[in-house]
């Protein structure tokens, strides 16, 4: 959520920066109810002013009974219209807060303005890619060669957004998050266990709802009927740990590291990169969290996109970093680096990884602060997210870039010792 201060206050400012966002923004709306408000709040502030006064009026006069009653009389009066104002108020106050829960983030001034991914910008490109002289098949038909990636039973038991892995495919599975997960510790990060089950208000503070709320998976207890949701990233889970937190200086940086399945309504679109294991309703995720200081979050937003790229080097999968535009940039994100492998069967890149700063626009729907030592001040601190990855589309980009011959995966060299030391995977007997 944005600074409703700093908003009023630099006005041309952030509507030109949410008009490149979001065409549709109601300003106009926004101003006409935020003006009443302010209104209101200055005629309550005078009659407080004056109720205030009275009350004084009241003891200097503490002999005079007949004036001591008027007085009285008044200062009751204006009591009730302070209620009634104040009442009236707390309505217009929560048409305006709700007005910004719909309002995006303002984006960065390095990020490139644009509609769709035609305007994004490409900032490198890593690894060799590879020509092959053996026809690649894709993981959908590797998979049913030895049916260990099967989306006819997923489709039984659940629809056809989901999968079913198998025996060699569900173990290389497994090493890529326990392989992710081993990394992302060494270099610092916290391993958090979190609920898959949410409250709304979780989904509010990170930004899902309440634009997103067609892609939510909810639930119902039978006992209680309690509506909840089930967790599209967790993200969603490691944020809210923080909610109306007030941290110490001393701890922060903060990095979290979470393996977590992950639950979005995607509808069903075709075409070569929603294919197979790319587009579920269920896929696994390694994200990473960051809680910084407001003090340079773009450098930290640089060191979370490495600490993913490194896991890309390390599997050695040629990929590039792109720099999102206003268009494809998500909600709660002010500036967002997706991370892109090549896929040989589409000749295209795959998004594996979006890195993103937040700024403090979730940590003022969460209420996490840290004390300044310095002025002593509580101030909104500035989170970061990333995948450090999306282990399906990391699968996918296994079986396509590592086979050594038609249907013949060679596994990373770094994930043989989580494969009990298995070396290849073939497609069929």
């Amino acid at each position: 959520m944005l600074d409703i201060k700093l908003f009023f206050n630099n006005i041309d400012f952030y509507i030109n920066k949410i008009k490149i966002r979001d065409s549709n923004f109601d300003y106009n709306n926004l101003i006409k109810i935020y003006s009443l408000y302010k209104k209101l709040l200055y005629k309550i502030q005078f009659m407080q002013f004056k109720r205030n006064f009275l009350s004084k009026k009241i003891f200097k006069y503490k002999n005079n009974i007949i004036h001591i009653k008027y007085l009285k009389y008044f200062v009751y009066l204006i009591k009730c219209s302070i209620k009634f104002y104040k009442d009236k108020n707390n309505i217009i106050l929560f048409k305006l807060n709700n007005i910004l829960l719909y309002i995006p983030n303002i984006p960065d001034i390095e990020v490139p303005i644009g509609n769709n991914d035609d305007n994004n910008k490409i900032i490198y490109k890593w690894g060799n890619i590879k020509k092959y002289s053996y026809k690649i098949i894709d993981h959908i038909d590797f998979g049913k060669l030895n049916s260990n990636i099967d989306f006819n039973i997923s489709s039984v038991i659940s629809n056809s957004s989901f999968v079913v892995l198998k025996n060699d495919i569900a173990m290389l599975y497994r090493a890529l998050s326990q392989f992710m997960l081993d990394i992302h510790i060494k270099y610092k990060y916290s391993e958090i266990y979190v609920p898959y089950i949410v409250k709304d208000l979780c989904l509010y503070g990170t930004g899902q709802l309440p634009k997103f709320k067609k892609n939510i998976f909810y639930i119902f207890n039978n006992y209680n009927r309690e509506k909840l949701a089930l967790i599209p990233t967790s993200e969603v889970s490691l944020v809210n740990l923080y909610r109306n937190k007030i941290l110490d200086e001393n701890d922060l940086p903060i990095k979290l590291v979470s393996n977590t399945p992950c639950f979005r309504y995607e509808s069903k679109s075709y075409g070569k990169n929603n294919r197979g294991l790319i587009r579920l309703n269920q896929f696994d995720k390694v994200e990473l969290v960051q809680i910084v200081k407001p003090k340079n979050s773009n450098m930290y937003l640089e060191k979370l996109t490495l600490d993913s790229e490194r896991i890309l080097k390390m599997l050695k999968l040629p990929y590039r970093k792109v720099l999102l535009c206003t268009g494809s940039m998500s909600f709660s994100s002010t500036k967002t680096y997706d991370l892109e492998v090549w896929s040989p069967i589409t000749n295209s890149y795959i998004e594996v990884s979006s890195c993103s700063n937040t700024l403090d626009f979730q940590s003022r729907r969460i209420n996490l602060r840290y004390k300044n030592k310095k002025n002593k001040k509580n101030i909104f601190l500035h989170i970061l997210n990333g995948s450090g990855l999306a282990i399906g589309r990391v699968l996918v980009c296994i079986i396509e870039n590592f086979q050594i011959d038609t249907g013949v995966v060679k596994i990373p060299k770094v994930l043989i010792k989580y494969m009990n030391n298995k070396k290849y995977i073939k497609c069929f007997k």
